[in-house]
């Protein structure tokens, strides 16, 4: 089957004509109405007829060309249905499109949907969406993680070779890690913002999400850099993200930040992340623990600097210039919206927001004196393996603390590797993610490229029927 193949094997058989862009998108669609109907993971499905045009008509001029992809409904798409997962936005057609969709449609690649996810960002499970959820490839009576979970779902059940996903505090990789792909949160600014309807902007990055870290790798390549339409994007010049990616992890450090291993953590989550360890000590680095102390701090942080940002995101959602009215809100965006709002308010801007942002300072120097002993850091996703549909949506604290081991990441503008590390004994997939410094995707996309030459986790698939 074409769709279990990475994008690298897929762009070398187009390059020999051993296939066609249309054979691939061909079986994608018919994964897609096949499945979908079960999974729930697209919202807009891209005409097929159009899809099958453009894939005859494609010229192979890179290794994205030809290659069928989804974009979590987050970006704006000109004169394609965007929602954001909301009916406030559910009769919303964009008059332009995001930097990044730009990026990936000139490199040939070819979109086949726009996906299912939580709105406006907020959860972790794809469930406080005004779609229907998502349901997980691996077990149809559990979540895919959120808020992307609707991509990650896609590329696990083989509708599609890889997404476009957006990381606020998890959301590439909570869905990545419970649906058993690949995929990378950036660096704050390596990659456009522009065209993506923001959760929070401080904490927002645009990355890719794929069966490999090859294929992130490759997708990277062409979606980072400066955009002169976003002035948060980095001016630092981009790496070469497959140059470097088979040199290996010998001689690197990888640390294990002990709060991330403690009182929370599943048993099997824990054994099969130190089995990973175990995996990179034999490919030849040193593993070594190490401490995270203001860790302990980061879930009150973010769930007082996010939402205070969501909720003057959203105060443009009002019914007038664009979109329906505010009483489309779901009860999840209303309390994230309440949050911030009070966090803001006079009287406890001092009290909250004022505090949390000293505390994301302490956070960020904790990383820095980390990574001055240490390469890399490694750590589980998600504290569970994936959990039970009603699970999450019906308990806000519990939805907040599935993204206790990512929040992190965001607060402190880091770049983080999420790619699956083994199964429970029920067979549910579970993730690890590689934590590096600001601008270290090269290293991290090397490290995941070399534990998935060892390893075989990435290319198991579910059974669906």
């Amino acid at each position: 089957m074409l769709t279990d193949e990475s994008i690298a094997s897929l762009a070398g058989k187009l390059k020999s004509k051993d296939i066609s862009p249309v054979d691939i998108a061909k079986q994608c669609l018919e994964q897609i109405e096949k499945l979908n109907p079960t999974i729930n993971a697209f919202i807009t499905k891209v005409d097929s007829k159009a899809v099958l045009d453009q894939a005859k008509k494609v010229k192979l001029t890179t290794p994205l060309s030809g290659i069928p992809y989804v974009l979590k409904d987050a970006y704006l798409t000109k004169d394609l249905h965007t929602t954001a997962g909301s009916n406030v936005l559910s009769n919303y057609i964009p008059e332009y499109e995001a930097t990044v969709v730009h990026k990936v449609n000139s490199a040939g690649a070819i979109l086949l949907g726009k996906m299912n996810m939580d709105a406006w960002g907020h959860g972790g499970s794809t469930e406080n969406t005004d779609y229907g959820p998502t349901k997980n490839p691996w077990d149809i009576t559990r979540v895919p993680g959120g808020s992307g979970g609707g991509p990650a779902a896609a590329i696990a059940a083989r509708m599609c070779s890889f997404a476009i996903g957006e990381d606020t505090g998890g959301s590439i990789r909570n869905p990545a890690g419970w649906c058993g792909i690949t995929g990378l949160k950036v660096t704050y600014g390596r990659v456009s913002r522009y065209g993506s309807i923001a959760y929070a902007s401080s904490f927002d990055t645009v990355g890719p999400t794929a069966k490999t870290a090859e294929d992130c790798a490759l997708i990277l390549q062409h979606i980072a850099g400066q955009d002169p339409y976003d002035a948060t994007s980095s001016p630092l010049p981009m790496g070469d993200y497959l140059s470097h990616i088979k040199q290996g992890v010998k001689g690197k450090t990888i640390g294990i930040p002990k709060e991330f291993m403690s009182e929370g953590l599943d048993s099997e989550v824990r054994q099969l992340v130190l089995q990973a360890a175990k995996q990179f000590t034999d490919l030849g680095a040193k593993v070594e623990e190490v401490s995270l102390p203001t860790s302990k701090y980061a879930i009150s942080v973010y769930y007082l600097l996010a939402p205070s940002e969501t909720s003057s995101n959203l105060a443009r959602y009002d019914g007038i210039r664009y979109g329906n009215g505010r009483d489309k809100f779901t009860p999840e965006t209303m309390r994230r919206i309440m949050i911030g709002t009070y966090a803001l308010s006079a009287g406890y801007y001092d009290a909250y927001y004022k505090k949390a942002q000293q505390a994301r300072t302490l956070i960020i120097q904790d990383y820095e004196k980390v990574f001055s002993g240490c390469d890399m850091i490694l750590s589980p996703v998600s504290p569970t393996p994936p959990t039970k549909l009603g699970e999450l949506i019906s308990d806000p604290v519990k939805n907040m603390l599935a993204d206790i081991y990512t929040v992190t990441t965001n607060t402190a503008g880091i770049p983080a590797l999420a790619l699956p590390c083994g199964f429970t004994k029920t067979g549910l997939p579970v993730g690890m993610q590689l934590q590096g410094p600001m601008f270290s995707e090269e290293l991290l996309l090397q490290t995941g490229y070399a534990y998935q030459q060892v390893t075989d986790h990435h290319v198991q698939k579910p059974q669906l029927s």
